[in-house]
């Protein structure tokens, strides 16, 4: 089964979780290590990717890793066209919307395009939105983040996003953000859109999965926290909350 119909298919049943692990944080062996405590706790999908430190070398030994110790489906979330790999089996091929600088809208993405053909990896479209703070990705990307009480701008981003064909649609606080995404934003846009919704950034705790779940997020994604948190018991706390359990 392709992984974009994989997910689409449960979501269908439920809000998912979805873990991304940055392959310039820990080594293979330690992220196959993770992903298999992440399966055990529910989370539905593995997203391999980081803003910067992320090469051919890491990212496909961190595919082989987590596929051999979870058997969970990887999507690469490219962090930019330098790091591309056979090993994954899908890739968020996407669009940094808010961005101020040409490259990450379309510049980037046509640079890679014919290798990621040529390769044959399963392409997942996605209209990645910047939210405030942003952190590293929104520095990296020159995201002019959308800020917590610019809801209609959001929901113009996703609408656009949507009419363009794209997939999915992500709202992004950014890796470590002291702040979610706004409850109120997520459930704006989500109302606005027919497509699926992720959210992710700065959710760290149950009762921000579950604000985020409530508000109508399709997919809550969580990074930083899952690469520093040693507890399963706490892991599968947010994976239950994201999931409605």
């Amino acid at each position: 089964m392709a992984v974009k119909e994989y997910l689409i298919n449960k979501m269908k049943e439920g809000t998912i979780h979805l873990a991304l692990l940055d392959p310039d944080k820990q080594d293979s062996r330690e992220a196959g290590a993770i992903a298999k405590r992440m399966r055990d706790a529910g989370t539905d999908a593995i997203m391999i990717g980081g803003s910067t430190g992320v090469t051919n070398e890491n990212l496909g030994a961190t595919a082989v890793s987590i596929k051999e110790s979870s058997g969970l489906p990887t999507i690469h979330f490219p962090g930019g066209p330098g790091a591309i790999s056979k090993y994954v089996d899908s890739i968020f091929f996407m669009s940094m919307v808010n961005s101020v600088d040409p490259f990450w809208i379309m510049n980037a993405q046509a640079g890679a395009a014919a290798y990621i053909k040529k390769l044959g990896i399963e392409t997942i479209s996605l209209g990645y939105i910047i939210v405030e703070p942003g952190m590293k990705v929104g520095e990296v990307g020159k995201a002019d983040a959308i800020k917590h009480n610019e809801i209609d701008r959001a929901v113009g981003y996703a609408i656009a996003c949507e009419l363009f064909g794209m997939d999915l649609v992500y709202l992004e606080a950014g890796s470590g953000a002291d702040k979610p995404v706004p409850p109120e934003m997520v459930s704006a846009v989500k109302k606005a859109i027919s497509i699926p919704l992720l959210v992710g950034g700065g959710i760290r705790t149950p009762e921000a999965a579950k604000a985020a779940r409530t508000a109508g997020a399709d997919a809550i994604v969580t990074g930083t926290f899952i690469e520093r948190c040693s507890d399963d018991d706490t892991l599968r706390s947010v994976v239950e909350a994201s999931k409605g359990r």
